[in-house]
C-alpha cells in the first residue's frame, strides 16, 4: 500500500485520547484507532475512522502511529518492547508519543526504536480535556528535525500550536516545566478560594477581580468558577496531576534542582487522593487544603 494512502494509527482514548483522535477525524485525516476497552471506539467510528478489532491490525496498516497511552507499563506493552513482536511493530514506523512520561523513559525509547529500524517523535501536549475537543492544545515536538518536520502538519487538528523543541527529550522536560507552573498556579488559586471563603468575601466580587486583573487566564478562569461552584467533574484529574507532580519531582532531583513550590503541592495532591478524591479534578486540592483548616 502506498504511503498516502495508509491511515494514521492512533492507539489510547482516554479522556485526553478520544477527543484528540475525533479531530482528526472529523478534518478527514484517515484513521485506523485501537483502544483497550472497544466501548471508547464508537464515537470515532460514528466519525468515519477504521476500528481495529486486534492491535496488530494498526501496526499492519499504518507507518505513523500516535500514542496517547497513560503510562510508561502500557506503551511498552502496545510495542510488545520487551518481547519478540518490538521490532515488528517499530521497524520502518514513525512513533508518536504524546502522552506524559519521565524524560528518562523516553530516552530510552527513542533509542531502542531507533535501534529497531524505527524514528520517534516526542509531542507531549499542554491542555485538559476542553481544549483537547476544542483542538486547541499546545504540542511541543523533539526528534530528529526531518522526521518532526513530517509529523508536525498532521497535529493540526489537534493542536492550536506546535512549538518545536530540539531533540529528544526536551519536549518532555518542557512539558513537565510547564506543567510545573500549572500545578503552582491552580493550587494557589484554590488557596486564594479556600481564604476568600473564610472571610467571608463575595465569591461573585473575587471572580470579577481576578477575571479582570493581569493574572487571568484561560486556565484560571476556568478553574476558578469550578472551585466557585464545587464543581469537581474531572478535566484534569487528581491522580493525573499527581503522577506528573511525581514526574516533575524526579527530575528534579535527579538535576538537583531545587523545587519548594512543587514539593507543597505534592504534599497536598497526595492529601487530596487519600481523601478519596482521586477521581475528581485537580481543584478538588481545595479538599485537601480545607482539610488542614479544620484540624488547626
Amino acid at each position: 500500500m502506498d504511503e498516502v494512502e495508509r491511515p494514521i494509527g492512533f492507539v489510547g482514548l482516554g479522556a485526553m485520547g478520544e477527543p484528540m483522535a475525533l479531530n482528526l477525524a472529523r478534518a478527514g485525516t484517515p484513521l485506523i484507532v485501537w483502544n483497550r476497552s472497544p466501548a471508547r471506539t464508537e464515537a470515532l467510528a460514528s466519525a468515519g475512522a477504521e476500528i481495529a478489532s486486534e492491535l496488530e491490525q494498526v501496526f499492519a496498516r499504518a507507518t505513523i502511529i500516535v500514542l496517547m497511552l497513560a503510562d510508561e507499563g502500557a506503551i511498552d506493552a502496545v510495542l510488545d518492547r520487551n518481547g519478540p513482536d518490538f521490532e515488528a511493530r517499530v521497524n520502518g514506523r514513525v512513533i508518536v508519543h504524546m502522552g506524559t512520561t519521565s524524560s528518562k523513559y523516553s530516552q530510552a525509547l527513542d533509542r531502542d526504536i531507533r535501534s529497531a529500524g524505527g524514528q520517534y517523535v516526542e509531542a507531549p501536549v499542554s491542555g485538559s480535556r476542553k481544549p483537547a475537543e476544542a483542538g486547541h492544545l499546545v504540542a511541543m515536538l523533539a526528534g530528529d528535525e526531518a522526521v518532526v518536520a513530517r509529523i508536525r502538519p498532521l497535529l493540526g487538528p489537534m493542536c492550536r500550536e506546535t512549538i518545536i523543541c530540539g531533540t529528544v527529550p526536551n519536549a518532555l522536560l518542557m512539558k513537565l516545566a510547564v506543567n510545573l507552573f500549572l500545578i503552582s498556579m491552580v493550587t494557589g488559586l484554590a488557596e486564594a478560594v479556600h481564604f476568600a471563603n473564610h472571610h467571608r468575601l463575595d465569591s461573585s466580587q473575587l471572580v470579577a477581580v481576578l477575571n479582570a486583573g493581569p493574572m487571568a487566564s484561560d486556565v484560571s478562569r476556568v478553574k476558578l468558577s469550578k472551585l466557585i461552584d464545587r464543581d469537581f467533574a474531572l478535566q484534569a484529574g487528581i491522580t493525573d496531576v499527581l503522577k506528573n507532580n511525581c514526574l516533575i519531582a524526579q527530575a528534579a532531583r535527579e538535576a538537583r534542582v531545587a523545587s519548594p513550590l512543587l514539593d507543597v503541592c505534592h504534599a497536598l495532591y497526595r492529601e487530596t487522593l487519600n481523601l478519596g478524591h482521586g477521581n475528581a479534578d485537580m481543584v478538588a486540592v481545595i479538599k485537601a487544603i480545607e482539610a488542614r483548616t479544620e484540624s488547626g
